[in-house]
């Protein structure tokens, strides 16, 4: 039988959300005060760390190359599972990275300082930094080679910046410019966010508004009075987790 993909709400739920950080992980709740199954839309439940939320340094510059394409808030974040980039909290400061760098959606809700190198012609005056979030997925370009048009083929490290996001750092009609980059901590404000939507056999999450690194290798649920094990959530896509279990009533 086939249920509507809606929004499901339950009393309360805790969250273990794996960081990609050796020995880190952090326990979140969230709590809903009814329970339903419907389509009149979703919910969104802010929750704080447990536990002190663990310190992300700068990672090393590295070397790769920055193009643009055209879009918007509702399609920047197409690969990771984001619906509205600026509603979600992110802005319009994005970007689509080469497969190496995505990791099979890994590698989404990541920030990176990224600028504009060894251009003086393209690249703006002071060579000022951007911060972007991974929201996206630049695919490969088979027909092309990767050093004339294929840009974001394997091995290459390639940004794909949300237009707005790259004319801050390089003239338009430099089309693609050489630039370093570096992973940074993201600054998010009022904790990691959830969005669950779905039917009684079926929950898809959101894990979004992550700060620090930003990005999510795990996510388990359970019921706050340990009424069911805790379950693994796996990957559906970008930053959404998919479970079978039965979660209506529990709490």
């Amino acid at each position: 039988m086939a249920f509507p993909l809606g929004a499901l709400v339950t009393t309360s739920l805790l969250f273990l959300v794996a960081f990609p950080l050796p020995n880190v992980h952090a326990k979140v709740s969230s709590s809903w005060s009814h329970a339903a199954h419907n389509m009149a839309g979703r919910r969104n439940k802010i929750v704080d760390l447990e536990h002190h939320h663990p310190v992300f340094g700068p990672g090393p510059w590295k070397q790769a190359h920055a193009t643009f394409y055209e879009g918007g808030s509702g399609t920047f974040g197409g690969a990771c599972g984001y619906e509205d980039v600026v509603k979600d909290g992110y802005g319009l400061d994005t970007a689509a990275l080469s497969s190496v760098l995505f990791n099979h959606g890994q590698t989404c809700g990541a920030c990176y300082e990224i600028k504009c190198v060894n251009s003086p012609q393209w690249c703006k005056a002071g060579q000022p930094s951007i911060f972007v979030t991974a929201t996206n997925l630049c695919p490969p370009n088979y027909a092309q080679p990767g050093d004339n048009g294929g840009w974001c083929n394997p091995p290459r490290q390639h940004f794909d910046l949300a237009k707005p996001a790259y004319l801050k750092i390089a003239a338009y009609k430099a089309g693609i410019v050489p630039v370093q980059y570096r992973r940074v901590a993201c600054k998010k404000q009022g904790g990691i966010r959830f969005t669950i939507t779905g039917n009684p056999y079926f929950n898809l999450v959101k894990v979004w508004n992550v700060g620090g690194a930003g990005d999510i290798t795990g996510v388990q649920v359970k019921g706050n009075k340990k009424q069911i094990n805790w379950t693994n959530l796996k990957r559906n896509w970008g930053q959404k987790w998919e479970t079978n279990a039965m979660l209506v009533g529990r709490h």
